[in-house]
């Protein structure tokens, strides 16, 4: 066995970053910017108001209170959008709305909620002719500047960036519909086995259902990669070259930037899987000092990544956050690959035996209203026992030894 470290170097040590593309903004979210982005225009392009309310001169509301109030003429009306007919005089407003741009000769914005209708009925205050001031204002009162967010010229992305939408956001609003990104992998996942099934059929004796290809699949997708379902391959070792080259090789009408499979990666007789890869290609087969998940096969097909996990269920999802994941993060550009992990105290015992290997437990972890991690079993730990991974929003890293006693501390690695 070797250490789960050097399994995870072996692994990174051969993914490359992927070509850079130009992509819509729709298209973009999760990916790394690949080059500066510069704003193009000021944001906002124009002074505007930031309430709904009146732009008057500030001196017009020198001394106005609610018990002695200012009384003065409405001009006209600014909605977001448009724009004034004229310049704003000295003794007089204009209504305005939140966005719309200052009209000449204000230099502040008076909120609604400080004016009151002058006519002293119940008028409402989008239909007065004049209206009371009702506090005074400041010059620069409620109004934002143009470029307040952003001057033009100014780089506002640089590279690196993974777009989140207020990335999205900003994008757009400096004018731009399109950009240079790392580009999204094409990932392929096929599973194997003579006894998967798919579909609600009754199932034969020593058949089961094929679950590991929709949670990779799956996977793939929250990894912000495209995931392409290769399907089901019996345990034929002629199907499964074909099946890879065809998704690689030079037969690929679009070929995959890496794959994914589940199952004939172990010591059986039928594990063609790892078999193909070492005829085929440059591979890596590794018992891996941890539970579960000990073996995994990882090559390169043509410079394609290809990760064999291995087909017990949680096996499969314990091996791909632990190695495709990372790797398929890097091939996008990624710096940080890794979940994010918390030190939290054990509610129960986590128990275990030494056998020279990391265990990897499936946990919930939840906060107290101090912020403080708390981790508890998520049921049945066995390789086969899917409905505890999938009650699990952690995996608790327990060291070689006698386990975690309750009340000790355990890190997590959080799985949302």
């Amino acid at each position: 066995m070797i250490p789960l470290a050097d399994a995870q170097a072996r692994v990174h040590g051969d993914i490359k970053v992927l070509p850079t593309a130009t992509v819509r903004l729709q298209d973009a979210l999760g990916l790394v910017l690949a080059e500066a982005v510069v704003a193009r225009e000021a944001i906002p392009p124009f002074a505007n108001t930031a309430m709904d309310g009146f732009a008057l001169r500030a001196a017009d509301s020198v001394g106005a209170t609610e018990g002695a109030p200012r009384t003065l003429p409405v001009a006209e009306t600014i909605a977001a959008g448009a724009v004034a007919t004229r310049p704003l005089l000295a003794g007089e407003v204009m209504r305005i709305m939140t966005g719309a741009p200052i009209p000449e000769g204000a230099d502040a914005v008076i909120m609604v909620e400080l004016t009151r209708s002058s006519s002293g009925s119940e008028e409402s205050i989008s239909d007065a002719l004049s209206i009371d001031l009702l506090a005074e204002v400041v010059v620069g009162n409620h109004i934002r500047p143009a470029g307040d967010d952003v001057g033009a010229g100014v780089e506002v992305l640089s590279p690196g960036a993974v777009l989140s939408p207020a990335h999205l956001g900003v994008l757009a609003s400096v004018g731009y519909g399109q950009v240079v990104v790392v580009r999204r992998p094409r990932v392929g996942v096929f599973s194997t086995g003579d006894e998967l099934v798919t579909g609600p059929a009754p199932l034969q004796p020593g058949q089961i259902r094929d679950s590991n290809r929709p949670t990779l699949l799956a996977l793939v997708a929250e990894s912000g990669c495209i995931p392409i379902d290769l399907g089901s391959l019996p345990d034929n070792e002629e199907l499964i070259e074909a099946a890879l080259r065809k998704a690689v090789g030079p037969d690929a009408d679009d070929p995959c930037d890496a794959l994914v499979t589940s199952g004939g990666v172990s010591m059986g007789d039928f594990d063609f899987v790892k078999r193909v890869l070492a005829r085929l290609g440059d591979l890596n087969w590794m018992q891996v000092a941890i539970k579960p998940a000990k073996p995994l096969a990882f090559g390169l097909l043509m410079d394609t990544p290809i990760f064999g996990l291995p087909g017990n269920p949680v096996s499969s999802m314990v091996s791909f956050e632990l190695f495709a994941r990372p790797a398929l993060l890097k091939m996008m550009g990624r710096k940080q690959t890794e979940r994010t992990a918390i030190w939290a105290v054990s509610d129960d015992r986590m128990s275990r035996h030494g056998d020279g290997k990391t265990h990897f437990m499936r946990v919930v972890v939840d906060q107290d209203s101090e912020g403080a991690w708390n981790a508890r079993s998520a049921g049945g730990q066995g390789s086969h026992q899917l409905t505890a991974m999938a009650r699990a929003n952690g995996l608790a890293v327990v060291p070689d030894g006698d386990g975690i006693e309750p009340g000790g501390r355990v890190r997590v690695m959080l799985l949302d």
